[in-house]
Formats: C-alpha cells, structure tokens, sequence
C-alpha cells in the first residue's frame, strides 16, 4: 500500500508547491481544507485545485461553529491580545485545524501529517506540538521547512510544474485568514521602514477614506449574541461585525512581533471584529466586574495570550485559564454602543442588569446616597501605613542625625 499523508491545504503557494513535493516524495496526499471562515475564498475551487496539482482525495471541513464556540468565545473572554495588539487569529485556528487533521488521518489510515509551516514562523510549533499531542508518533512532514527554497524559486517551482498561484515576484506577500482577522507578511513589508501598500489590505478601508459607523452590540455571559438588537449565530454576528468595522477602517495592525522562535517579524494584520468586539466587551467587563477581579483577571489575559502564541491550546495550563476565564463571565451581560470611526472604535455607550456601577453612589446631583462622613475614617485607615513607614524613616533620620 503506498504512504499517505494528509496535508493542511490552504490554496496558497506553500501548500499547493507541497502536494507536487510530497508526491514526488512517494505519498498520495489527502488535501484537507478546514473552514474557519476566510470570507473571500471559495473553499470547493481550493479543493478543486488541490486535485488539479495532485492530490488523490480533497475534503473541506466547516468548522466555523466550532471555531468560534470553542476556540473565539474563550479568547474573547480574555480579550486576548498578543503584546497588547494582535488578537491571535491564526494562532487560535491552528489547534483546531491540527485536530481535524489528526482525525482525518485516523480515519484514512494515513501515517503521516503534513502542512505548509517555514522553519522560522510561529505556525510549525502550533501546528507541531498541537499533532503529537493528539497523535502521538506521527510522522510531521513540513515541505517548505525540509526543501530550503526561496519564496522565488517556489513561485518559480510553481509555473515550472504548471501549479496556479496567486503570489508573484512583484506581489509575494503571504496571507492567512478567518473569521477573527486575517494576516498579511512578506514582501516589502520585510522592511520594518516602509509603509504598507494599500494593496495589503482587503477587509478594511483607508481610515481617510472610511465612513462613520454606529454598532450596539449584546452580550450574554461574556458572548456577543446580538447586533443592533438582532440576535446571530455567532459566525454570522462575527462577519457582520467585521463588515461595519472594516468600512469605518477599524481593525489595521502593523506589529514587530517578537516570534516564539526568537526573532523579531514585521506583522500586518486585518481585524476589525476582533478589535471592535473586543473593545466592547472590555468595556462591558469594566461595568460589570469588580475592581480586584479586573485588576487580577489582567494578568491571566496576559497569560492566555501568551499560550495561545506559543502553541499551547491543549496544554493543562490553557485549560485551567478559559476554566478562570469562564468563571469571571457570568455577569458580563448587557448591550455596548460603539462609535466606529476613522480607523478608531470607541464605547459612547453601555448598559447591563447586572452593572456594579451604581448611578445614586457616583452622581454628585440630588439622590447622592454615598454617606461623605464616612470618608474620613476610610482615609484614616487607608493610610495609617504609609504615614506608619514615614515615621518611623524620620525617626531613624532624626537618630542618625544625632549620632
């Protein structure tokens, strides 16, 4: 029986070069393409074309549901940003990705795994650790790791062998999306001091070209569940987000990322439901959440980040923090209005039944119920240490002094 693998198929040159490769290598190659939602692709033509360069079988796998209850609902309930920007959307579909591909695998007897990941990316550790996890013993073939090509001498692979890509010597820019954001590397944006081409970006406009948009957005225990008053299914919510969101200009990142491998990268990325989303749901959280569990839920989001760039989603350590995470969202329910606007989305408006945020106690307007004389003992109390330490530092100034 000859060798088979599954390969992480994505339509893209790395990938489409690899089904050409590992045929030559001996395999009959498994085309899987998980669907997590790049809105502008059609993923039954990328299946097509991976029979087309060689493939023995094709398969497309919806995983958008999946992806966003499993996979978004934690990482917004962690309003996780990598280095405080960059909301992980490649990173958190790789582990979901690596789990289709473990169980394809089984279930066609393959004994190898495959995908599209360079030796210096983020992507090969995630995809790695998340397979021999799942699959323990499973022989990992990385193509564009092992055949030491140039990104020109694969697009020249490519139309040496008649493989239709989309990337060229003049435009080779490499991107990945889904539903969460999409990004963009490569190319002239190697050089950290130039500005990135509008032709980079595809989901958003020009903040100086941008219209003015206005977004309520409802959440029930830390999940949107409505836009305008209009309840979704969450991957339709998530692509009608990014819609207003891309057109006021909301979403454009560009970040030196310091990579899990060590070296610094020059980032692009799109995504403007994830940074309107949320932008709204922190400003549900500090509505309704009290201040030392904000203080303290800080650094775990922190923390999920990290993991989630590190390839660590079925460690122990990911589990016990959504387990935290989760725990800290049963009363983030209410609606948030946005002001979606050149490039910037900003809460002009929030309102939950179970708000900590008490209108009698703040307001200094008739109906002020916070009793005033209370505060000179709460001030006392609050710096008796402080003016303690002073003391005794003056005292030990005063006797050294006279010594």
């Amino acid at each position: 029986m000859q060798k088979r693998v599954v390969l992480a198929y994505s339509g893209g040159l790395d990938t489409s070069v690899a089904i050409r490769w590992l045929a030559q290598q001996g395999y009959e190659v498994i085309a899987a393409t998980v669907d997590v939602g790049e809105q502008q692709k059609n993923l039954d033509a990328v299946a097509e074309k991976a029979l087309r360069v060689g493939a023995v079988d094709a398969r497309v796998i919806d995983a958008k549901t999946e992806f966003c209850e499993e996979f978004l609902v934690p990482a917004i309930a962690a309003n996780a940003l990598y280095q405080g920007r960059y909301p992980l959307a490649t990173a958190l579909a790789r582990p979901l990705i690596a789990r289709h591909l473990c169980r394809i695998a089984d279930e066609s007897g393959a004994e190898a795994i495959s995908h599209g990941c360079t030796g210096k990316g983020n992507d090969q550790v995630r995809f790695d650790v998340a397979i021999e996890t799942l699959r323990p013993g499973t022989r990992i073939i990385a193509p564009a790791r092992e055949w030491g090509l140039t990104r020109e001498e694969e697009i020249a692979y490519a139309q040496e062998h008649g493989i239709p890509v989309e990337a060229t010597v003049q435009s080779p820019f490499s991107v990945d999306a889904n539903l969460w954001g999409r990004s963009v590397e490569g190319g002239v944006l190697e050089d950290p001091w130039q500005a990135p081409p509008e032709e980079c970006y595809a989901w958003t406009k020009s903040p100086k070209l941008a219209t003015s948009e206005e977004l309520l957005v409802s959440f029930a225990g830390g999940v949107p569940v409505a836009l305008g008053g209009d309840e979704l299914p969450l991957p339709a919510l998530i692509a009608q987000a990014a819609q207003a969101a891309g057109s006021a200009g909301v979403g454009r990142i560009d970040l030196l990322e310091d990579r899990l491998v060590g070296i610094k990268s020059r980032e692009i990325y799109e995504a403007p439901a994830a940074v309107a989303l949320i932008a709204a749901h922190q400003e549900l959280e500090f509505l309704t959440l009290p201040r030392e569990l904000l203080q303290h839920k800080t650094s775990i989001e922190q923390a999920f980040a990290q993991v989630v760039y590190n390839g660590q989603w079925f460690s122990p350590l990911r589990a016990a923090l959504s387990a935290y995470l989760r725990e800290t969202q049963q009363a983030v329910t209410g609606e948030v209005r946005l002001a979606l606007a050149h490039g910037q989305a900003v809460a002009t408006g929030r309102r939950s039944p179970q708000a900590v945020y008490d209108q009698s106690l703040a307001t200094y307007s008739a109906g002020d119920r916070f009793d005033h004389t209370a505060a000179v003992g709460f001030i006392t109390i609050y710096g008796m240490q402080s003016q303690a330490y002073a003391k005794a530092q003056s005292k030990a100034k005063a006797t050294a002094h006279a010594g």
